[in-house]
């Protein structure tokens, strides 16, 4: 499964690419800013993958300009409810400072609500990670009840507080990334094969805009047609 957005390409992940998640993961830049900070050996990250590779959960590659830059998640996703905890962390520092953050963000969370209609998503943020903190809150999200003391802080994100709050980041990304602001999403067979294609395409049916729908040999291919129609 692929989703494809401001030029970004979010990739369900697979074993083959765990190993380069661990090196990312341990690397003093993501993993002092994470709760678990200890290194993560080569068995216990095969352990995980395979905790996690299951219909409550959507583990996404990230790519950006033909490169693997990092890893964004769904987890703990309530399909009846239309939640899940959210998560980011990029691998390759050089984009640290840039506006790739936002175009990873902004393209995952505009896919989530608007495309796939979620209602809500939480996410946990180490309260010395300022960085993290103040990205977040530009993207709308609030700070829970009673975490203001809590070392790893609960914060959530629904679709009207990031319409409300993340106006500003949403246009900057529109007009950096132009033309490519249309979401494309493709299921392979693979996707068939575990039930998680049906699952988002019972979602998509609900989609108030138009989604041209084409098979290929690739697998099937969604794609916005006539406009955004969330766009603000």
């Amino acid at each position: 499964m692929k989703f494809f957005k401001y030029g970004i390409i979010l990739e369900r992940l697979t074993e083959g690419d765990i190993e380069l998640v661990r090196q990312w993961r341990n690397s003093d830049p993501v993993r002092l800013n994470m709760q678990y900070r200890e290194i993560i050996s080569p068995v216990q990250q095969l352990d995980w993958f395979r905790s996690v590779s299951n219909l409550k959960n959507n583990y996404l590659m990230i790519h950006y300009r033909g490169e693997k830059i990092g890893l964004l998640n769904d987890k703990n996703i309530d399909w009846e409810s239309r939640s899940s905890e959210s998560g980011i962390f990029l691998g390759r520092t050089e984009f640290y400072n840039t506006f790739v953050p936002y175009l990873v963000s902004v393209a995952g969370i505009e896919t989530t609500f608007f495309l796939l209609g979620w209602k809500r998503q939480v996410a946990h943020i180490m309260r010395t990670n300022a960085n993290a903190v103040n990205f977040n809150l530009q993207l709308g999200y609030r700070l829970c009840e009673s975490q203001e003391e809590a070392d790893n802080q609960q914060y959530e994100l629904t679709r009207e507080r990031f319409e409300q709050r993340g106006g500003k980041i949403r246009k900057a990304v529109r007009a950096l990334a132009g033309a490519d602001h249309l979401a494309k999403v493709l299921f392979e067979n693979a996707d068939y094969d575990t039930g998680l294609a049906q699952r988002f395409e019972a979602l998509l049916k609900e989609y108030p805009g138009s989604l041209d729908r084409e098979e290929s040999p690739e697998g099937v291919w969604y794609r916005e047609t006539g406009g955004d129609v969330f766009t603000k």
